[in-house]
Parts: structure tokens; sequence; C-alpha cells
């Protein structure tokens, strides 16, 4: 079949392209190992953008796509955050790209890749008709649907399951962590038994803790840390000035402290953030794609000892001597992935949450028009929302709820 979409090419000039995709009604496997089910054709409804989807346009510039291009086709719809309607089962389905029911995604087998759990090498979502796993479909919650259209307001929380779900895994994994990196030295200072020791680590691993970077992602684990540990000190460091939305916004939600940064050295913002912390941190969470991360974490000495430091941006390399750092004992993870269940409370917790007001909408007709200029000076330039989307057909679209 063939339908209007946007879609990645490798191609310098035309990286991102609005026109014919090619669209294949196959049997589709979600996870390795599980059998092949018939594909189940949906209509996108509400689309959203992120940094992946950015980061594909520039590796296709580059000519770096092939690794994640469905078998035998040349290209890669664009988008992988939103909702379709499935009209053979008359209803509204969020859209699971990434992220199965194993029970670490994190721990591939020999012959998986990350990209073969829960995405299947899957085509997005930018296009008007496309295929998918029906057990890639998953249900939204009662009372956002009026008059068979879906409430704008529900719309634009549902842009958020993916990353809200990593930051759900992340949480999981800094507790595990932390719980067995310092569960003996906590029975000693609290004198009390293993299980008791591990609760309590668990706990006290985020006493202070730096969200290095304020994009989504750095927003939304800020927000569960404070509502499951409510007494841990939370301090957002990001260069947006105080009153900027992007700020206002993720402070009130977390109940965070925010520090601009603007110091001339690394050596003085470090200093600051220990001053503004009231001590070394216990956890240092980076997400702002910089290597000035891990410098300020453990050159500077920001990551107390026992520490634990997690970075799950994309951009930096940590390398430093191990020498004089190790005998401080940090522990350091990474991992951007999530599982099925981890999806489906985010989508529960979204579909509560004010996360809609941070969302912009972008026109179809202006994002087709020239999609590459729409990411370059509308979604992704230095003025850009801190969310855009795209109502991808608006005749399942209720505006007014």
């Amino acid at each position: 079949m063939i339908v209007k979409g946007t879609y990645f090419q490798n191609d310098a000039n035309r990286p991102l392209v609005y026109g014919d995709v090619e669209i294949e009604n196959t049997k589709r496997q979600r996870l390795k190992g599980e059998p092949l089910l018939d594909s189940v054709l949906c209509e996108p409804v509400m689309v959203g953008f992120c940094g992946t989807d950015n980061e594909l346009m520039n590796m296709g510039q580059r000519g770096e796509l092939s690794a994640k291009f469905p078998e035998g086709k040349n290209r890669l719809v664009n988008g992988h955050e939103g909702i379709v309607w499935v009209p053979s089962q008359n209803r509204f389905a969020i859209v699971l790209i990434r992220g199965g029911d194993s029970i670490d995604p994190t721990r591939y087998t020999e012959d998986e890749t990350y990209f073969e759990y829960g995405c299947d090498k899957a085509d997005g979502l930018f296009a008007d008709k496309e295929y998918f796993n029906p057990d890639m479909l998953l249900p939204i919650p009662d009372g956002y649907v009026h008059d068979g259209k879906l409430d704008l307001s529900f719309a634009k929380k549902m842009v958020f399951p993916d990353p809200f779900a990593c930051m759900l895994f992340q949480l999981e994994r800094m507790e595990d962590m932390g719980s067995a990196h310092n569960f003996r030295r906590t029975m000693r200072a609290h004198k009390c038994n293993e299980a008791s020791a591990r609760e309590i680590a668990k706990k006290e691993i985020f006493d202070r803790t730096v969200i290095f970077g304020l994009g989504t992602t750095g927003m939304f684990i800020g927000d569960l840390i404070s509502k499951k540990y409510p007494e841990a000190k939370i301090l957002f460091i990001a260069r947006s000035p105080e009153d900027s939305k992007k700020v206002t916004f993720s402070v009130k939600n977390s109940g965070a402290q925010y520090l601009r940064n603007t110091y001339d050295t690394e050596k003085e913002l470090a200093d600051a953030i220990i001053k503004k912390l009231g001590g070394r941190a216990t956890t240092f969470i980076g997400v702002s794609g910089s290597n000035v991360e891990h410098r300020i974490a453990f050159e500077h000495k920001v990551l107390g000892c026992n520490g634990l430091y997690n970075s799950f941006s994309l951009g930096p390399k940590i390398s430093f001597d191990t020498m004089p750092f190790g005998f401080e004992n940090h522990l350091i993870i990474a991992s951007i992935n999530f599982r099925q269940d981890h999806m489906e409370k985010a989508i529960e917790l979204l579909s509560k949450s004010n996360y809609d007001e941070i969302v912009e909408l972008i026109d179809r007709d202006e994002f087709a028009a020239d999609p590459i200029k729409a990411y370059k000076e509308k979604i992704y330039s230095k003025n850009a929302p801190l969310k855009t989307a795209v109502i991808w057909n608006e005749k399942y679209v209720n505006r007014e709820r």
C-alpha cells in the first residue's frame, strides 16, 4: 500500500522527506522468540517529535541509517511517540515502539540487539496509515474519548509515555543499584538487619540528587524521585533563565531547586552545586549530552563517596583515570530502555498529570511542506518549546477537551 508520510533516508541534502511511503501487511514479531502475528492497520492521530527523531535525521545526513531500516527498505518512517486509531477494533491505542516484557531489557543475549527489544526495526508514526504488531497497541484509560473523538489535552500527554517509561525504569534501576551498593554500610550506620538496610539505602541514595540538564527526561526523573521520596533534595542544573517556562514548570512539579550555569569555570560551578545541595551528591544524573557532566561529577568531586552516577543521554563518553576516582567507590550505570509494564504505568500517571501544558502544536501542512525546516526552526531550534506534536489526523481529535 502506498500512503503519504515523512521518512528518513541516507541523503546529505534530503535526510527527511514528505512523500509516498510503501507499507506492507506482513506478520510481525515484537520480541525475538515470540510468535509472528498478523499486522493491524492503524491510522496515526497524534504524534510527537523527540530527540531520537532529530538524531536519526542527522544520521541520515551522514549516511549512517542502514542498521535501522526495515528489511528490504531504504527509508525509515519518522516519529515513534503517539496515538493511533485502530479501525478494525474501533478504538484508539498508544503505540509501544520500544521495550517489551523481558525481565531486564538492558540484558541482551548474545544473538540479540537493542532494536530487537520491542522495536523489531519497526517504522514510525508519521504516515497516513501503518501496520503494527497487535501486542504493541496499548489501550488508553477510560474517560478520554467523547463522541468518537480523542480529547486533545489527553492526546498531548500521550506523546510522553516513551521517555516517561524510560524514567520509571531508571528510577527502578537506581533503587536496585543504590540498595545493593550501600546496604552493608547502611547496616552498620543504622545498626539494623539486612532487609531494613536495603530499604534505607534505596531511599538514601537520592538524599542529594543532581540532575545535570533539563529536557523532558531530566524533568520526568526529578518529578518521579520527588513523588516517591519527598525528603530527597533535588537540584536541576541547566543554562536556561530562572524565569523560563522550562525551569518554572520543572521546579514546580518536583519541588526541586535550580542552579543556572552561568559560571566561568567548571570548578566554580561544582563549588556552587555542593553549596546549594548542602554537601556532595549521593546521586548524579546526567541528561545534558555533554562531556562536562562526568568532569563535574568526578574530577570536581560533586559526586560523593559511594555515590551513584547515571548517564542516559546519547552524547557523552565517560573517560577518566580510575585510580584517583576509584577509591571513592563510585557506581556508574547507564541505560535508556524500559519494559512494557513501565509503559503501562507511564500512561496511567501521565493521564492524571499536567504535562499537556508544555506541549505545543505544529500544523501538519506546515510540517509536511518542509519537515527539515520545521525541525530546525520550530521543533529543535533555540526557542523551541519543551515538546512539539502534530495532529496528524484532525477528524479524530476533539480540540475543545
